[in-house]
């Protein structure tokens, strides 16, 4: 074997070659990382969806079996739990295992009567404020 020259056995990456590939990856993640946070808001917009849809088939489950809907002093915990207060259901059973939480952790809210229907069931969407637009906008039984 013969020797090589001392430049060629301690070759490394130059300080601008280094520069090209933080360039590079800095670029990609600007582009991507966005478009990962708008999925996850909009798994979390889908997921609250479903889950009002799921306590809309409770809740109308609910109907079925004792004539009415739950009144909003019993609100959605009449699914889970036997109501005390007010008009009792003579044909209550348990209609869901537990209340979900909405995907931002607050409770989904219950009307009776409801504002946009006979009754309404809705998130408060990310902001947790009443209205809102785009990921803020509530998220409701009437969509």
């Amino acid at each position: 074997m013969t020797p090589q020259p001392a430049a060629r056995r301690h070759r490394g990456f130059t300080l601008i070659e280094l520069m090209v590939v933080l360039v590079i990856i800095g670029v990609l993640g600007a582009l991507i990382v966005p478009n990962l946070i708008n999925r996850a808001d909009d798994a979390r917009v889908t997921a609250a969806r479903t889950d009002v849809n799921n306590l809309m088939q409770a809740l109308k489950l609910y109907k079925l079996d004792n004539q009415r809907y739950p009144s909003a002093a019993q609100g959605l915990e009449a699914l889970v739990m036997k109501p005390t207060e007010g008009t009792i259901p003579s044909n209550w059973k348990s209609y869901i295992d537990k209340l979900p939480a909405d995907p931002w952790g607050r409770p989904y809210q219950y009307l009776n009567p409801g504002v946009r229907g006979e009754i309404d069931v809705f998130s408060f969407g990310a902001d947790g404020q009443p209205g809102g637009e785009g990921n803020d906008a509530d998220i409701g039984s009437w969509q």
